[in-house]
């Protein structure tokens, strides 16, 4: 099965790699596809013929949850096969996109600092302290986690995030790594074709891969992004300055921001909740909830949640919870939603749950129905919670 062959953009912020660390990127993409197309498949060939046959023979019933369908399939040599070669990908994917930001390192902090004219702006505050729960492990096995800083003023983590998502996800989020945000942005303008916001929020934005389709949709919003982690904000302001967007970067925690009650029209955020942990997400449909104004809009792009999954499903789905650092991945796709609303204040009889079709998948004139455990599955449509205050 081919992927599409969609190439990332070039930007002033993104590093250049040299031939052969582009080739070595390249290899690692082919590498992850191979993987998805032609291995993964193969797992459930594994379940249906060995392992669920192996549990119903020992326990006279058929596997009822994800823990049963482990009992026999992390045993299988195909699964095993597998996880360690998707892993491996993993590692193999971070030492490619960190070398050309090592060597390349003091010009792309040099570039990031030296903004002439900026559209936007950047806040950042030393003050804010990086939560346990991003300091606790290396969030997707990226070395350093997306808060480590190695000289002043540093760019690396950021720079080395937004090749990698490319790599990561194929190139299924399209040539700007924004499939997120121009999906939630399409759905919105469905819903609401005249809707003409003053001002937005992106929570948690890591390097503005989905912030920046709201700048581009309404032009005249005034557009804030925030993130608890400095470099990633650094790299965010230089690469939607390059891209000519204007957005207003700050560095605050989603969990309990700065702005005033009744701030915002539209408040979104993208694979934000599963990195963080309960009770921050507690916390954070709360904060949405004190930031909107009434009749405004809470939305937050996830993977879907696993009810209504088969339990061999599920199993894979929960891959990165053991396997890739993620270890809230498991917990924040099982949180009772309804709950999660009238306890932050929210009417739930105005919640949103639903599946929003990919942007990039439905543009693209070749479709793929390749599976990717994790953040950036390109598996044709994300999940989207939210209310309206």
């Amino acid at each position: 099965m081919s992927m599409s062959q969609v190439e990332q953009e070039l930007h002033g912020a993104l590093p250049k790699p040299t031939h052969d660390e582009l080739a070595r990127q390249q290899f690692v993409r082919t590498f992850k596809e191979h993987i998805m197309s032609d291995i993964f498949p193969g797992n459930r060939v594994a379940y249906e013929r060995r392992a669920k046959p192996a549990f119903e023979n020992s326990h006279g019933v058929e596997p009822k949850d994800m823990r049963d369908v482990a009992k026999v399939m992390n045993n299988d040599p195909h699964f095993k096969m597998f996880s360690a070669l998707l892993r491996t990908s993993q590692e193999m994917m971070w030492s490619s996109v960190q070398l050309p930001v090592q060597r390349t390192l003091a010009e792309l902090n040099k570039t990031a600092s030296s903004i002439k004219a900026p559209l936007g702006t950047l806040t950042l505050d030393s003050s804010v302290v990086v939560p346990d729960y991003h300091t606790a492990v290396d969030i997707h096995c990226q070395p350093g986690g997306y808060h480590t800083e190695y000289i002043a003023d540093d760019v690396a983590q950021g720079a080395i995030y937004d090749r990698a998502v490319y790599l990561y996800a194929m190139g299924q989020l399209g040539c700007d790594n924004a499939d997120i945000g121009d999906s939630l942005v399409s759905w919105l303008e469905s819903k609401a074709p005249d809707m003409s916001p003053i001002r937005i929020l992106d929570m948690g934005c890591s390097v503005g891969h989905s912030t920046l389709p709201y700048g581009k949709a309404w032009p005249a919003a005034e557009l804030h992004a925030i993130d608890v982690a400095a470099p990633m904000l650094r790299y965010a302001h230089a690469r939607a300055e390059a891209k000519g967007v204007k957005v207003h970067f700050s560095q605050q925690n989603a969990e309990k921001t700065k702005f005033d009650d009744g701030s915002f029209d539209i408040i979104v955020s993208h694979i934000l909740l599963h990195e963080t942990s309960e009770k921050a997400i507690r916390n954070i449909v709360a904060e949405c909830y004190r930031l909107l104004k009434p009749g405004g809009i809470m939305i937050h792009a996830e993977t879907p949640p696993y009810e209504g999954m088969e339990p061999f499903e599920v199993f894979l789905f929960d891959w990165d919870t053991v396997n890739n650092n993620e270890p809230f991945w498991r917990r924040s796709h099982q949180i009772d939603l309804i709950k999660l609303s009238d306890n932050a204040g929210f009417d739930s009889e105005r919640n949103i749950t639903e599946m929003v079709p990919s942007a990039y998948q439905m543009a693209a004139a070749e479709r793929t129905n390749a599976f990717q455990a994790g953040d950036f599955g390109g598996g044709g449509a994300w999940f989207i919670y939210g209310c309206y205050k």
